[in-house]
């Protein structure tokens, strides 16, 4: 589909619709229901939610006019529509996570990233589609059918979070929550072409998330540009004594820190990012806008990550081996799908497991059985942790020097869907500029940064150091400001 030049009210940006709402020109149940009808309409051609709560989301905003009326506006989001990856607790509603597993099932408690998105007003807007237990490069494994990309319906939206990326894209949400284990909000962000935070590990609460692989998860935002971006993670961060690993570090007012930060910085280049199997219109879109960055007075240096190589090995056995702990939850007997087939109690399990959860996953659990197994425990998994040790410290090493890292987000455009199927490898290869980030805990940005011939998006990612959040959404702005990629919208 061709982009086109979009100022329709599907398309403003949060700060945009906030204007909106204050000067009173359009109330929160108008634009609710705006969403709603315009979900209702083409979804169809996209799949991008798995079901949505008419009644719920139209209180909810009933509750936003009421306060804005009376001048008690609880924040910059307030009453404005945020959709919710089906990964994440919200009480009272379905938590499938895509599976066949969790089918009919209803979360008992509110995540703590929904209870903070309450406490500012925000209207939570239906449960979006997403690859089954957030095992996916492409949004293709779904128990509730594959995503499709709004600027072309017979490519993929990238996975994970494709679902979240295509409702923000396709004006069926103004902003988004997904989760990125491996980069699964940064690729279909820039799939889709929009914006996606990654934020660092321990920033946003893991509360309420159900977790693929824990020491990599982190609750990440989708919007239409920096700012919004910035605005819903000053809403959701912060630390929470329910999550273990959550970090108490000193938040800032992160959207005007993004409107307002003018500093020059150095931007480290790593070339590890740019070699053999990157597209030639991806990297020529990316290495644009690093000129445009060095044109803008910040200094540009060539930096070295030498053992990113070694990352996706690493990964998928970190990944794998968390993914075979965290589902053997899912058993047949406590909650979720049961199979009607078992004849006892060993049974149960089996079959259960066999019926309920999709091949990707099994394919994950077996590969973590196997590396945790103990004849492979300290030759794979031990292993693999002391790499992510090293790929930590190469991050850590190269940030002396620099302020940030800009890199292709993907090595190629969207994909065709069914494209690469039948080739697991090559599918997570799809993640391989994004895992490093994971591992080494650092926090990611996507932001659009051009076109492919073919009309189809291109993201470049903003590299910060731990909880400089600040300074990654600050870059992404300024170039947004500078370019009209974030008001290019699919034309649906």
């Amino acid at each position: 589909m061709e982009a086109e030049i979009n100022d329709g009210l599907f398309y403003k940006s949060a700060a945009e619709l906030e204007k909106l709402l204050n000067s009173g020109e359009i109330s929160s149940v108008e634009l609710t229901k705006k969403m709603i009808d315009r979900t209702k309409a083409i979804d169809g051609k996209l799949n991008a939610f798995i079901s949505f709560d008419e009644e719920k989301t139209l209180d909810e905003a009933k509750e936003s006019d009421a306060r804005r009326k009376v001048g008690k506006k609880l924040s910059p989001i307030d009453g404005i529509p945020v959709g919710i990856k089906d990964v994440i607790s919200e009480c009272g509603q379905p938590l499938t996570c895509g599976s066949k597993m969790l089918e009919g099932y209803i979360a008992p408690y509110d995540a703590t990233v929904i209870g903070r998105m309450r406490d500012a007003g925000c209207v939570l807007w239906g449960r979006i589609n997403m690859d089954e237990f957030a095992m996916g490069s492409s949004n293709e494994n779904s128990h509730y059918g594959p995503v499709a990309n709004p600027w072309d319906t017979t490519r993929v939206p990238g996975g994970s979070s494709g679902g979240s990326a295509a409702a923000v894209a396709s004006g069926e949400a103004v902003l988004a929550l997904g989760s990125d284990t491996g980069g699964s909000v940064r690729q279909p962000a820039a799939f889709c072409g929009i914006v996606g935070l990654k934020p660092s590990y321990g920033a946003v609460s893991r509360y309420g998330l159900v977790a693929f692989a824990s020491s990599l998860d982190q609750i990440g935002q989708l919007g239409r540009s920096s700012e919004d971006v910035a605005t819903l993670f000053q809403v959701i961060s912060g630390h929470d004594e329910n999550d273990s690993s959550s970090y108490n570090f000193e938040k800032k007012d992160y959207a005007a820190e993004v409107r307002n930060f003018q500093r020059k910085k150095t931007i480290g280049v790593p070339k590890e990012f740019f070699g053999d199997g990157l597209d030639s219109e991806v990297k020529s879109a990316v290495e644009d806008a690093i000129s445009f960055y060095e044109n803008a007075g910040h200094k540009i240096k060539d930096v070295h990550l030498e053992m990113t190589e070694y990352a996706m090995a690493a990964y998928y056995i970190i990944a794998t081996a968390e993914a075979s702990a965290n589902l053997a939850r899912f058993d047949g007997i406590r909650y979720g799908y049961r199979s009607n087939a078992a004849q006892n109690a060993v049974d149960i399990y089996y079959r259960t497991r066999g019926e309920g959860f999709g091949a990707e996953v099994k394919r994950r659990i077996m590969l973590g059985t196997f590396v945790l197994s103990s004849e492979n425990f300290e030759s794979h998994y031990l292993r693999a942790q002391k790499v992510r040790t090293l790929i930590r410290r190469d991050f850590m090493r190269v940030f002396d020097d620099v302020d940030a890292l800009i890199t292709p987000v993907t090595p190629t455009t969207a994909f065709k869907i069914g494209e690469k199927t039948s080739d697991p490898l090559q599918m997570y290869l799809a993640d391989i500029y994004t895992v490093p980030i994971n591992l080494a805990g650092f926090c990611g940005l996507s932001v659009p940064c051009g076109f492919s011939s073919g009309g189809l998006p291109i993201g470049m990612q903003v590299i910060g150091k731990p909880f400089h959040e600040h300074e990654i959404l600050a870059l992404g702005n300024e170039f947004e400001r500078a370019h009209e990629f974030k008001n290019m919208h699919p034309a649906l």
